[in-house]
């Protein structure tokens, strides 16, 4: 049995140490791995800030009724240019009842009144026909019927405005027409026929029929980290790519800078607006998304590599340099400007040295 044991043991020893000699055998049969170079370039370092936001028109005029009531018709659409005093729409006036009833008195009274006057003033014209008062003494009755006459026409023009929304006197110039306040492009129109509609007064904003806008005024708005707004100057150009807008860039003048940051998703930014220059070529949508690059430095035609290429020990930069073939070495490096992908370099290898490339 203990024979047994030993020989089973012997061959367990000796299978571990021939697959030991097979494995180290295999390994060495292993092609050693071979690493690619690169050498250094010249190229333009440009460090940007990328500010989000989107384009605006600079002034969006919302056109509000100046009476109340229901849209009887409405003569716009977006998308149509209209000049200042065009007809946007027409409100149909209904009138509140006590208003109503209290104008319709008012004109009651006033013909009574005048009624009243008209007789005094006939009896007294004839009597001054016949030289039995004087002119001075008719003349206060010619003024009575007078002021009672101008009542009655006032009165009946408060009842139509309470009424209709509009009165014998002012014609075209009724509280019932909505026009535009400026020349511009309709954006939105959001009342249809037969909606309610209030006018603006010191609890209510009021009902917006229109929104009209200069389409070719139009500003960038976008936000940037509180990392950065120190180095931004107003007057700085910057490089607005539209989502919506493929292949066209787009510039514009930085004009404001907030002077107050806002905290979003756990940092401060600030808010920018700069004036964009419009290209004929391509129509800008109110409220397009947008990037703006605004440049903060930048270093041309100067040495450069992938940042992937370097390591970092104790706040150094190395490099590994090839001093024979695949034999490398590392080497200390001073680097300049990155923009985030390149890094300029400022001393440590030259154009002709071959910089180890990591294999993935």
């Amino acid at each position: 049995m203990k024979s047994a044991l030993r020989i089973l043991l012997l061959v367990v020893i000796l299978g571990i140490f021939g697959w030991t000699l097979w494995f180290l055998y295999q390994k060495d049969q292993e092609p050693p791995e071979i690493f690619e170079t690169t050498q250094v370039e010249y190229r333009d370092i440009i460090k940007k800030s990328v500010a989000t936001g989107s384009v605006v028109p600079r002034n969006e005029i919302f056109i509000k009724p100046q009476i109340s009531g229901i849209i009887q018709s409405i003569h716009v659409k977006p998308g149509d240019i209209i000049k200042s005093g065009d007809l946007i729409a027409r409100v149909k006036v209904i009138p509140n009842m006590v208003s109503l009833n209290n104008a319709e008195n008012r004109v009651n009274r006033a013909k009574i009144s005048l009624e009243n006057a008209t007789v005094d003033y006939n009896r007294n014209l004839a009597l001054l026909e016949k030289e039995v008062i004087s002119q001075a003494e008719f003349q206060p009755f010619e003024l009575s019927k007078k002021q009672a006459l101008e009542e009655l026409n006032a009165s009946e023009d408060a009842l139509a405005i309470v009424r209709d929304g509009v009165s014998k006197k002012t014609g075209n110039s009724s509280n019932t027409l909505i026009k535009s306040t400026v020349n511009g492009m309709v954006l939105d129109v959001p009342v249809e026929e037969g909606f309610n509609v209030i006018e603006a007064n010191n609890f209510n904003d009021g009902t917006t029929i229109a929104s009209v806008a200069d389409m070719e005024n139009l500003i960038f708005q976008g936000q940037v980290d509180e990392s950065e707004v120190e180095k931004l100057d107003i007057g700085m150009t910057l490089i607005m790519n539209i989502g919506a807008i493929e292949d066209n860039e787009f510039t514009a003048v930085l004009e404001y800078i907030s002077p107050k940051g806002i905290q979003e998703e756990g940092a401060i930014k600030f808010e920018i607006e700069a004036a964009v220059k419009l290209d004929t070529s391509a129509f800008i949508r109110a409220g397009y998304s947008a990037n703006a690059n605004v440049v903060l430095d930048r270093r041309d035609s100067v040495l450069s590599i992938d940042e992937g290429l370097i390591s970092f020990e104790d706040n150094d930069a190395f490099v590994e340099i090839e001093t024979s073939e695949q034999a490398f070495e590392k080497r200390k490096i001073m680097m300049g400007l990155s923009d985030g992908i390149y890094v300029e370099i400022l001393s440590g290898i030259t154009k002709e040295d071959k910089i180890k490339q990591p294999n993935n």
